[in-house]
Formats: C-alpha cells, structure tokens, sequence
C-alpha cells in the first residue's frame, strides 16, 4: 500500500483526494490544511470550475495535521501531495525532501524559475522523485494528440496553435498576485507551455503581445522560436472579463501528413464541443476518433496512477518530471518579459 498525504484542502487537493479513491493500492493516509472546518470534513464552501461541488466527508480514519511539520514527519507517508497556493509550492516540497518524502506537487511548479531550480535540485539531493502536476498530457484529447505526434505515423511535426482561455475567476482570491498564484500566465497558459515543451523542445526565443493587469499578464499571445526554423508554434491565453463564456481551450497541430483539430468550451455554463478531436489526413480523409471519459476527474486519476507507478518504479516520469516543469515556467517567465518590454525576448 503506498500512501499519501495530500497538503492543502482547497479545489485541487478535493479533486487529487477523489481521484486517489479510484487508484488500487493507493491510501490517503494524512491531510493537513489550516481550516479547521475543512480539515473536519466540510467541504461544502470548496469551488472550482469543473468535477463535483464540495461536500460533508467523513476524514475519520485519515490522520489530520494543521501544520506541515508534523504530516511530514509521519513515517508511514511515502508520498507528499502539494495542492497549497503555488507561492508556497518550493518551500514545502524542499521541506518534503528533506523529510525522505517523494513529492507530486500541483502546477505550476512554483512561482519563479529559480524557486522551480531549486525544487529540482533538493529533489536530486535527496534521491527522491518530483512530479508536477501538468495533468493536460492525460486529457483524452491531448493525450491523442501527444501520441500521434510521438509515433512519427504522420511524420514531422511542423508546429500549431494553442489557445486557453477564462473569464475573470472572481472565486479564486488572489489571482492576479505574482506572489501568490501568478495570473493567467502562471495558473493558466503554463498548462499549454508545458506541452509546447514536451512535444517539441525547448524554445530559443519568444515574442509577446498583451495586456498587463497590475504586475501580470492578463491575456496575450505568443510566437515562439525553435533551433528548427521548420516549427511554427504559437499560442493565445488569458483572462476576459465577460463570464459568459467561463472556460475554452483547444489546438490546431500540423504534422507533416495530417493536421489535428480541437475546439471546446463552456458557454452559460454548458459545455459546447464546437469542434471534436479530428484528424485531417494527407489522403484527404476526416476522422474524428473516439475519445474516452469525459469526466475532468479520470484525467487526474490517470495523472496521479502514472505518478504512482514512478514512485513504485523508482523512476523519473517522461510527462511530469521537475525538469519539464522548470522549463515550462521559465516559458512563461520569458513571455512575461516580452509583453511588458514589447520585445523578442531569447531562451
């Protein structure tokens, strides 16, 4: 039995600990948060933007802590789940390490690339494992989309477009502080630079347009630069002010013999597929492959499953490893530049 202590009771650890439910050999052994209303069991002022509303929970059999030094000390946790505010992502996790804990720690994974470096190499001194959570790489339609590009079925990748775009999250409190959770950039778009990341490398240069509001980047949008001049990748995200129109993501992915398509959103708050995963194929065919569960809440299951086997394993993850992670921060760390400096801004 691997078990885990999930630190912070806020949207994302509700979701990590329903999740965890559903993975064999996994028990949620700890929890600490310093609402005690939360930590007793009741969830109900718990919000996000998809999955169940929060409830009443019975934590009877769970092991409750207030503070982060006794959850860690416990010696029968193995792994440490971070789901605090991201401003508080680096000092914890160093701490975990030092405790002799694995970590799995929610994104992004901290609030500035040298915090990011820092979290890697206490990880590294430690001999443990530090996953972060970029769960979009286990969403049906991106994990289709991930490994089309890996299988090299229809050649080269050439590049894409990705967008990811919210109303003003009025329920989530300090958005736009770059100390505490990092606007747009950091708690949103940063899902897309990770995979931007993954499926086509480290870019060496980058060019933003956009809006500041306050110290952060409200919405932009973004040209980046490769050592392979063939790639042509850009991305759009951020912050609009209208709530009618709470969430809407998606891609358009070149390959050399087929380009893949994805548009989704939720409007008045129903969901609207304007466009399904669709292939368009060099023979001139239009496929639109069966997904799996659409329920938001699988995909974490299967992000925290995988995480799980790495810690069995002993072994790096290739989709969630603090090296990805680093890099995908330090993407829009360099976005952030080149909007407020109007600027090419050089990786």
């Amino acid at each position: 039995m691997l078990n885990v202590g999930i630190a912070g009771l806020g949207f994302m650890g509700m979701i990590h600990y329903l999740a965890y439910q559903k993975i064999k050999g996994v028990r949620v052994h700890a929890m600490c948060e310093k609402d005690r209303v939360r930590l007793g069991g009741d969830w109900r002022t718990i919000k996000g933007n998809f999955g169940p509303a929060g409830t009443q929970m019975d934590l009877s059999k769970i092991a409750r802590y207030e503070e982060l030094e006794g959850m860690f000390a416990d010696p029968r946790i193995d792994l440490v789940d971070i789901c605090l505010p991201p401003g508080f992502h680096a000092d914890a996790a160093v701490r975990a390490f030092k405790a002799g804990k694995h970590v799995f720690c929610e994104k992004p994974i901290a609030l500035t690339a040298a915090d990011a470096r820092r979290m890697v190499a206490a990880a590294r001194s430690a001999g443990k494992l530090l996953l972060i959570g970029h769960v979009l790489a286990f969403f049906p339609e991106y994990a289709f989309a991930y490994k089309a590009i890996q299988s090299g079925k229809y050649g080269k990748l050439l590049g894409g477009h990705f967008k990811r775009i919210i109303s003003n999250p009025l329920w989530i409190k300090d958005f736009f502080d770059p100390r505490r959770i990092g606007g747009p950039m950091l708690d949103l778009h940063v899902h897309d630079a990770h995979f931007i990341r993954l499926v086509c490398g480290m870019p060496s240069a980058v060019f933003s347009t956009g809006r500041i509001h306050g110290e952060v980047v409200e919405f932009f949008s973004s040209q980046f630069q490769f050592p392979d001049e063939s790639l042509s990748v850009t991305a759009t995200s951020g912050v609009i002010q209208q709530q009618g129109r709470a969430f809407s993501h998606g891609y358009e992915i070149h390959l050399e013999r087929a380009t893949l398509l994805y548009d989704f959103s939720v409007i008045d708050d129903k969901p609207e597929l304007s466009v399904p995963v669709t292939l368009l194929s060099a023979d001139g065919k239009v496929t639109r492959p069966e997904m799996a569960s659409s329920d938001p809440v699988d995909a974490f299951r299967d992000e925290l499953t995988h995480a799980v086997k790495c810690v069995r394993a002993g072994q790096p993850s290739p989709l969630l490893n603090g090296e990805l992670a680093r890099d995908a921060l330090e993407l829009c760390e360099k976005q952030t530049v080149s909007v407020k400096k109007r600027r090419l801004v050089k990786i």
